[in-house]
């Protein structure tokens, strides 16, 4: 399936769960695989290397038990954005080869977690492919979608899938939200740069 036809199949599986049907996609430009003689010289892994200087913060995407999958779902996520203040939207990307987001897809809602700077470790534990991740870890349902809010947690943002796009080996998800909310953890976020977790540092000017 290309990727025009992955993101159709879940605007349509959406539909047929009985979820908000979400913004159809812009029309596109017919897809075609992209031949050896025409692909960027971009080395894969100074393209991480690179990239890794954008600081970004750390999120825990969870959604909850469906009738097909008992158990709640989640995992660690980086690559998560605000989208539009009107409507209230957020997105997150995924890749396509993901076990968990098939599940998410299916309860048409989720949550996301910003992780506070301690949670470094809980991270780790949701990036884990088939352990059980919610394995003694606190939490309550968001009160719109049910979607699990984990215990300390910095901030916590509820939300129905409002449409998926594709974005070369990952799929954009974009959630509108339905219920937000804070814990103004006094340790600040937890980060990720370079391939390693960090914290903001206070400044030492007094700026």
């Amino acid at each position: 399936m290309g990727h025009a036809g992955a993101a159709a199949a879940a605007v349509r599986y959406l539909r047929s769960a009985g979820t908000p049907a979400p913004v159809e996609p812009l029309p596109r430009p017919e897809l075609r695989c992209v031949g050896a003689d025409e692909r960027a010289p971009v080395d894969q892994a100074e393209f991480r290397r690179v990239l890794g200087n954008f600081a970004t913060g750390v999120t825990v995407i969870t959604a909850p038990p469906t009738e097909d999958s008992p158990t709640p779902a989640g995992f660690a996520c980086q690559s998560f954005s605000s989208l539009s203040l009107d409507p209230p939207l957020v997105a997150f990307m995924v890749g396509r080869t993901s076990t968990t987001w098939p599940r998410i897809a299916a309860a048409g809602v989720f949550c996301v977690n910003i992780l506070g700077a301690d949670q470094g470790e809980l991270c780790r534990a949701f990036a884990v492919s088939g352990a059980d991740k919610f394995a003694g870890v606190a939490h309550d349902p968001t009160p719109a979608s049910g979607s699990p809010r984990l215990a300390g947690a910095a901030a916590w943002i509820d939300c129905t899938i409002h449409a998926v796009h594709t974005g070369g080996d990952h799929l954009i998800v974009v959630g509108r939200v339905n219920a937000l909310g804070s814990t103004e953890a006094s340790e600040g976020p937890l980060l990720f740069h370079r391939g390693r977790f960090d914290r903001l540092h206070s400044s030492t000017d007094g700026s």
